[in-house]
């Protein structure tokens, strides 16, 4: 069918205004790009925007030669990681049991579980309950507390109760044990909401800043959001950059505390900016079978 004037008029201003907001979306990301390859000190002089104007890899070279920054990034990385492999182990287990008709007590433990996320005790509470685990100094801060997710398991358990209950009936009369009809039924079936998941705890997880800022006490231990989130606030209250020892703005040659920011911040975006593409076909089909099927 030919399309009209109106739609012509319509399918050109459509897709104008979405490669505008494509755009302005996409820039600060390239600008920040950008800052990171050129040298501080051109930088600072203004007129960056479009390319490197002095090209340089010494921002990124003086970034992971900071042992506090390879030290951080390890620690993001075996969190994300962690959290990803525990959180859709617990989540897995817990979704299919909630996922058994039969299952004595269902009503009552889904309600529970909902009811205790309408409350939270606030910050002092919930440190204090950490610092009575011990977690305030230890690694797995960033683990345990973060292995259940009432939203994750609502998602992954409406995705299970949509398959057809037949197949667990099926494989329970072949003599299959529970953990075989999971692993070899249900988890095969639901590989678009498990990357989603997957997805979700794993950004949140890498961009995480505020656990290791406010509950974790010791500072070797803090992940890479956390030590980007102090290396900013400390160029924002002093003209000073830290990269191994203190040196000042002005006995810098080639780089300053903005350009070694921006590196920076590539060096921790990169991973997911890289890692989502495998997932994106996933993504939008695993939310909406999570959310819309039951």
């Amino acid at each position: 069918m030919k399309e009209t004037t109106g739609q012509k008029l319509f399918n050109i201003f459509n897709y104008s205004f979405l490669a505008l907001l494509g755009i302005i979306t996409f820039y600060p990301f390239w600008y920040v790009l950008v800052a990171s390859f050129n040298t501080g000190r051109d930088f600072i002089r203004g007129g960056v925007w479009l390319y490197p104007r002095e090209f340089t890899l010494e921002n990124y070279s003086l970034a992971f030669r900071d042992e506090r920054i390879l030290t951080s990034l390890g620690i993001s990385v075996s969190a994300t990681v962690l959290c990803c492999l525990s959180g859709l182990m617990f989540t897995a287990l817990a979704a299919y049991a909630m996922s058994v008709k039969t299952l004595p007590g269902k009503t009552f433990m889904s309600f529970f579980w909902y009811f205790t996320t309408i409350f939270g005790g606030g910050m002092i509470p919930y440190y204090m309950v950490l610092r009575g685990l011990g977690l305030t100094s230890s690694f797995w801060l960033y683990i345990i507390p973060s292995i259940y997710s009432f939203y994750n398991f609502i998602l992954l358990r409406t995705n299970f109760a949509a398959i057809p209950y037949e197949l667990r009936e099926s494989a329970q009369l072949d003599g299959a044990s529970e953990w075989t009809i999971l692993s070899r039924i249900y988890l095969p079936l639901s590989k678009p909401i498990l990357a989603t998941l997957t997805l979700f705890i794993g950004v949140g997880k890498w961009n995480d800043w505020f656990t290791g800022a406010y509950y974790q006490a010791k500072t070797e231990l803090y992940p890479a959001a956390t030590v980007l989130q102090k290396i900013l606030s400390e160029a924002t209250a002093s003209s000073q950059v830290k990269v191994g020892q203190e040196t000042t703005v002005g006995s810098m040659t080639s780089y300053t505390s903005m350009s070694l920011q921006m590196a920076f911040v590539m060096i921790l975006t990169m991973p997911i900016v890289i890692i989502y593409p495998f997932l994106q076909k996933y993504y939008v089909k695993g939310v909406m079978v999570g959310s819309v099927k039951g």
